[in-house]
């Protein structure tokens, strides 16, 4: 039989039992369907599109095997299946990611490969096996960044009385000093106060502004986070447009989410100052829908998926499990503000933010579930 009749044969299974391909679509693993004998697929579900970050269109026709490479006990579990050894096998193992892709991983991950009843017909379902101790994590990370925001809080409302007071006396010794030379001193103190005051404000910020619920285009955003990047660097930087333009809107804060985007594209910009000087300097902005998705136990259907992503020297090892934490910065003179306010934006938006970065790629990685405006 050909390939094309089995699509169809798998077409008019469908239609015959409807709920199947609806059932497989709703599932939250990533499953593929492929032919027994030339393992070429002919149905992927949504959520193998978005662990292999390809459509179905691109990935049905292709070998299972082109997918994970060569993949030695997944072909063996394939092939045991396929002459009928077994109806069923699984299997934790290690998945590639699809050879070429611009971001290559490995995913340990439970593989479970099955006969259908139509004997030509083979499936694989898998997931993360890390999925439950990233759950575990984020809950750990976001019970700690809780914490320190508290601390901040409370010692940035310490930091603020005692300051006024302090610029306000060195103000009034100023009119007072009867040698002129003598105001560079107060000076000093004014403008060091002014400072330390700013910063307090920054801390405080978020915690002060009313947040402005609406629904808003993404991608609008992202093209206000580019202009104002460019405007700052207008040579040696190129920023990428990745967009998946079906997004839907997403609900939130738009100033807010420009305003963290902002600080992650700005950070990496400043990093790729080396890069900047030869003309190779590069900031992806990605989007993708995200589907089936948990954030503090909670599942959502969909998610809005964002990616920045830059070709820098990477974040430094020994601030890197640190780099959301308030005050610590990889650059000199840098407030270490700008992280912790994008954290604070995602998580009251209940999302989740992640960084993978390594020597020429850091990835900043940001999830916003989808949710229905309150009435």
């Amino acid at each position: 039989m050909s390939a094309g009749l089995l699509r169809n044969s798998f077409k008019g299974a469908a239609s015959a039992a409807p709920f199947f391909p609806i059932l497989l679509d709703q599932m939250p693993n990533a499953i593929v369907v492929f032919e027994a004998e030339n393992q070429q697929l002919v149905y992927v579900n949504p959520a193998a599109e978005a662990a292999l970050d390809l459509s179905r269109k691109s990935l049905e026709g292709q070998s299972v095997h082109n997918l994970f490479g060569d993949n030695i006990p997944l072909n063996a579990m394939i092939d045991e299946v396929r002459h009928g050894q077994v109806t069923a096998q699984r299997q934790e193992m290690v998945l590639h990611s699809l050879p070429g892709s611009i971001h290559q991983e490995s995913i340990p991950a439970h593989v479970v490969v099955a006969m259908f009843d139509d004997p030509v017909l083979i499936m694989m379902e898998w997931f993360p096996i890390d999925q439950q101790l990233r759950s575990e994590r984020d809950e750990r990370v976001t019970q700690q960044v809780e914490a320190n925001k508290e601390l901040m809080r409370n010692l940035a409302h310490e930091i603020k009385n005692p300051l006024g007071g302090i610029r306000g006396a060195a103000q009034l010794l100023e009119f007072e000093l009867p040698d002129k030379g003598l105001k560079e001193y107060t000076q000093v103190i004014i403008k060091e106060s002014d400072r330390l005051q700013t910063l307090v404000d920054r801390l405080l910020a978020p915690h002060r502004k009313a947040h402005v619920i609406e629904a808003f285009n993404v991608h609008e955003a992202l093209e206000r986070v580019r202009s104002l990047v460019l405007a700052e660097f207008p040579k040696g930087l190129r920023i990428i447009r990745n967009y998946d333009t079906s997004l839907p809107d997403v609900l939130g804060d738009r100033e807010q989410l420009i305003q963290a985007v902002l600080n992650i594209a700005h950070n990496a910009a400043q990093a790729l100052s080396d890069e900047i000087k030869t003309g190779t300097a590069q900031i992806e902005l990605k989007t993708r829908v995200a589907r089936s998705v948990t954030f503090a136990k909670q599942r959502y259907k969909l998610a809005m998926d964002l990616h920045v992503i830059d070709n820098g020297p990477g974040i430094p090892a020994d601030i890197k499990e640190r780099i959301f934490f308030p005050l610590v910065s990889g650059r000199e003179g840098g407030s270490g503000l700008g992280l912790t306010l994008a954290q604070n934006f995602v998580q009251q938006h209940q999302g989740s933010i992640a960084c993978d970065s390594r020597p020429g790629c850091t990835d900043f990685h940001i999830q916003i579930p989808y949710r229905k405006q309150e009435k």
